[in-house]
């Protein structure tokens, strides 16, 4: 066998660079959990001393994580005065829960993977599906802590004002429906921002709709706000002037009738907003981080409860504009076209 010296040292390089990666993203999580991020974030240059008495852990134990950031190019290193510092872009990533870059949170869905390894490998042994509930419980909080800050910074100053004419009825008071809610942090959004709307949350997970309705309390918004565990094809239909799917429709085994059932929901001028994993259309133009993260995502999560539900369409996390158009087509809806997007999604407006 003639081997290319150069593509082997490459691809061994890039498997090497991988495993660095996810060994750095858990000291990323210990560094979220630990508060060693907070304790640095505009602090100026610290020791290792300064660093574990700001956070309340061994030092000697910072010493070696803070070695594990600089060489991960998230902190900075000073070696005349052996210091560490955290600039005020490596704080948006790493130390300010609030910032739409925040990034720590995700790295409990990549836990959740490993926790369920063994269902994985039986998935794919046998064909079988993997329910979302199925899931260790990390996973339900970490996807609401990653979408939230995203939805938080776009859905109500980019998204909802792309869509045509939708704003001007949640400001007059509209009714909205949030199918696949999760944690309701989406809905709550929404809840927040137009005081004269109300809202329902649909999910068929019964945990995360507990979490929901705390969330909404907390939130101050539990009496404009409804949360329900139910299917996407039979949550009550209440003529809704707006439906949302937040990352969501592409987990279902059955889109087509969930489109169907938003379409006989909606009232006779309603909007359908549908946000979707960003992708192409075709695989070889999804060859960049996000397809990759996506379509691994997808293995284990999106496509496998799709197939739990013994699904006719199992989607996947990288679906694509054009089966997403023909899928709402079909389903009763006459008008598609992309809103708006970002880097990690697509935002469709479907109407009948």
């Amino acid at each position: 066998m003639n081997l290319d010296q150069g593509k082997l040292e490459a691809l061994v390089t890039m498997a090497l660079n991988d495993m660095s990666g996810a060994q750095g993203g858990f000291m990323m999580n210990l560094g979220h959990k630990l508060g060693l991020y907070k304790a640095m974030a505009g602090a100026g240059p610290l020791s290792s001393a300064e660093v574990a008495k700001r956070s309340g852990c061994a030092e000697r134990y910072v010493r070696e994580w803070l070695g594990s950031q600089v060489a991960g190019g998230y902190l900075v290193y000073h070696p005349s005065s052996q210091t560490y510092e955290m600039t005020p872009e490596q704080a948006m990533v790493l130390a300010d829960e609030t910032s739409p870059v925040f990034f720590p949170n995700a790295w409990e869905v990549n836990a959740a993977c490993w926790m369920d390894e063994e269902k994985a490998l039986e998935a794919f042994r046998t064909g079988r599906g993997i329910s979302w509930g199925e899931h260790h419980e990390r996973l339900f909080c970490g996807v609401a802590a990653f979408f939230r800050n995203g939805y938080q910074a776009n859905l109500v100053p980019q998204w909802l004002p792309a869509l045509e004419g939708v704003v001007p009825k949640l400001e007059n008071g509209a009714k909205v429906a949030d199918v696949g809610c999760g944690f309701g942090h989406s809905t709550i959004i929404m809840a927040q921002a137009f005081p004269n709307s109300h809202f329902w949350g649909f999910d068929v997970h019964a945990a995360s709709i507990e979490e929901a309705r705390r969330n909404a309390e907390a939130a101050g918004v539990a009496e404009r706000v409804t949360f329900e565990v139910a299917q996407a094809t039979d949550y009550p239909a209440h003529q809704y002037d707006l439906i949302c799917f937040f990352d969501a429709l592409h987990d279902m085994g059955h889109p087509d009738r969930a489109l169907q059932h938003a379409a006989r929901a909606l009232a006779a001028d309603g909007t359908v907003m549908l946000v979707e994993p960003f992708a192409h259309d075709r695989l070889e133009d999804n060859m960049n981080a996000i397809g990759r993260l996506y379509y691994a995502g997808s293995t284990v999560l999106c496509c496998a409860h799709a197939i739990s539900e013994n699904g006719n369409y199992v989607l996947g996390a990288q679906a694509g504009e054009a089966r997403l158009a023909q899928l709402a087509k079909a389903s009763g809806f006459g008008h598609f076209r992309r809103a708006t997007e970002t880097p990690f999604n697509l935002i469709l407006e479907l109407r009948r």
